[in-house]
C-alpha cells in the first residue's frame, strides 16, 4: 500500500530583484532558506499557475512614489520537488510599474494592475508557459485611480479591480476609491459596474479576498483602516452597499498616519486577517516612521450564517510595514514580511513566524532578521506544490 504524501509548500519572499524560497517545518515554525533568483528589475508581486508549475512575477524600477523606467513580466518554472525557480522565456515588457498580477482559474489568461496611470492587461499564457502579448480590448475600461489590485471571482467570468483613490495632500483634493467589475470572457472585459459608498470619497481599498465556500468578499480599506465585507453578485460582481464594516486597529481613534495592508481568509474560512501599516513620517521609501501607529496582523473571526467579522486580537508583527503575509494550507501557521528597517537600526526588517491556534488567535514564534540593504521586502507568499 502507497502512504499519500502531502504536497509540498513553499514560502516566497523577494528583496529588491532578488526572489528567494525557503522551506517550511510547520511542526517546529521554521524557515531554511534554500535558493535565490534574480528578476529583471524590483519584484512587485507574483501569482503561481493553477498548475503549480510555473510563478509569473511582475518588476519594475519603480515603487511607492516613484514611476521607474523598465517594467517586466516573467515566467519561472517552479521545480514540484523543491521549490526551485528558474526563469524561462523572454520577459515581456510592460507600459508602466505593475503593482498586482493574477492568473485566471483556467490558466489561460495572466491578468495585470498598474498603479500610475490605473490600468489593466490581459495577457495569454502560451501552451510551454510562456507569456503573450497583451490582448486587444475593444473598448475603453473604466479603470479608476491608482489600481492596487486585480483578481478573477470565483466561477471565471467577472474581474475585480481594486482602485485605492489618493488622500487629499499638496494642495490636491481626494481621489475617491472604487472596486471596478468587468464581465471576463477569453481575455475581453466588459465594464460592469463601480462598486463604493456615495461617491468614494473616504473609501480607500486596498486588497480584498473570498470567502472559500459563501459568497462573502472581504475588502482591506487602506486608507481609512477598515474591513468591509460584500456580498458576491452574479450581475454586477459585488453588492451596491456592504454588508459589514469593521474597524482593524486596536485604537480607532489613533491619529497616526496608518493603513491596511495585505487579506486572506482562513483556508478553513472562519477567520479573516488583515495587516495594519505605520506610515512613513516623510515620504515614500523613508525609514522615520510615525510615532505611536501599529504594525499588527488583526485578526477576524467570521459568523458562518451572515458573514458578519468580528475583531477578536490585534498582535504586533515585530516590523514596520508589514506589507505581505501568506497562511500554510492546513492553516496552522501565518508568515508576514516586513519592507524595511528602521532608520536608526533599532528594528530590522524581517519574516515574523507565528502559530495560527483552533480559534484563530495568533501567537509569536520567532522573527528572522533580514538585511535589506537600500532595498525593500515587498511581496512574500505561500505556494502549495502539485
Amino acid at each position: 500500500m502507497t502512504q499519500a504524501i502531502d504536497p509540498l509548500t513553499v514560502y516566497y519572499a523577494s528583496i529588491g530583484a532578488a526572489l528567494s524560497w525557503f522551506d517550511i517545518n510547520v511542526d517546529q515554525a521554521t524557515l531554511a532558506k534554500r535558493g535565490t533568483v534574480t528578476l529583471p528589475a524590483n519584484v512587485q508581486y507574483a501569482w503561481p499557475h493553477p498548475s503549480r508549475r510555473t510563478l509569473y512575477v511582475v518588476s519594475s524600477s519603480g515603487g511607492p512614489g516613484i514611476a521607474g523606467h523598465a517594467h517586466f513580466a516573467s515566467a519561472l518554472s517552479i521545480d514540484p520537488q523543491t521549490g526551485a525557480l528558474r526563469p524561462f522565456g523572454d520577459p515581456v515588457r510592460l507600459p508602466s510599474r505593475p503593482i498586482h498580477t493574477c492568473v485566471d482559474a483556467k490558466g489561460e489568461f495572466l491578468l495585470i494592475a498598474y498603479n500610475d496611470p490605473s490600468n489593466v492587461t490581459v495577457h495569454p499564457i502560451v501552451a510551454d508557459g510562456t507569456i503573450g502579448a497583451a490582448v486587444a480590448q475593444p473598448a475603453k475600461l473604466e479603470t479608476g485611480i491608482f489600481a492596487h489590485q486585480i483578481l478573477v471571482a470565483p466561477g471565471n467570468r467577472i474581474v475585480l479591480l481594486v482602485t485605492r483613490g489618493n488622500n487629499a495632500g499638496g494642495g490636491k483634493p481626494e481621489d475617491p476609491g472604487a472596486i471596478k467589475t468587468f464581465g471576463f470572457d477569453n481575455g475581453v472585459l466588459t465594464n460592469l459596474a463601480s462598486i463604493s459608498p456615495g461617491n468614494g470619497l473616504g473609501f480607500g481599498p486596498r486588497h480584498l479576498d473570498f470567502h472559500p465556500s459563501e459568497p462573502w468578499v472581504f475588502i482591506s480599506v487602506e486608507r481609512q483602516n477598515k474591513l468591509y465585507v460584500y456580498k458576491r453578485d452574479a450581475v454586477s460582481g459585488l453588492s451596491r452597499a456592504p454588508l459589514f464594516i469593521k474597524d482593524t486597529l486596536s485604537d480607532p481613534a489613533s491619529a497616526a498616519p496608518q493603513g491596511t495592508g495585505a487579506i486572506h481568509v482562513h483556508p478553513n474560512g472562519r477567520f479573516v486577517y488583515v495587516t495594519n501599516r505605520t506610515f512613513p513620517a516623510s515620504g515614500p521609501g523613508a525609514r522615520v516612521i510615525a510615532p505611536g501607529g501599529e504594525n499588527s496582523v488583526a485578526v477576524f473571526t467570521i459568523d458562518q450564517t451572515t458573514g458578519e467579522p468580528h475583531l477578536i486580537q490585534n498582535i504586533d508583527g515585530r516590523g514596520i510595514q508589514l506589507r505581505t503575509f501568506g497562511i500554510e494550507p492546513a492553516g496552522r501557521m501565518l508568515v508576514a514580511a516586513s519592507i524595511l528597517s528602521a532608520a536608526d537600526g533599532t528594528l530590522p526588517a524581517g519574516i515574523t513566524v507565528m502559530r495560527i491556534a483552533d480559534d484563530g488567535r495568533l501567537s509569536l514564534v520567532r522573527k528572522y532578521d533580514v538585511d535589506v540593504g537600500s532595498d525593500q521586502q515587498f511581496w512574500s507568499g505561500m505556494i502549495t506544490l502539485g
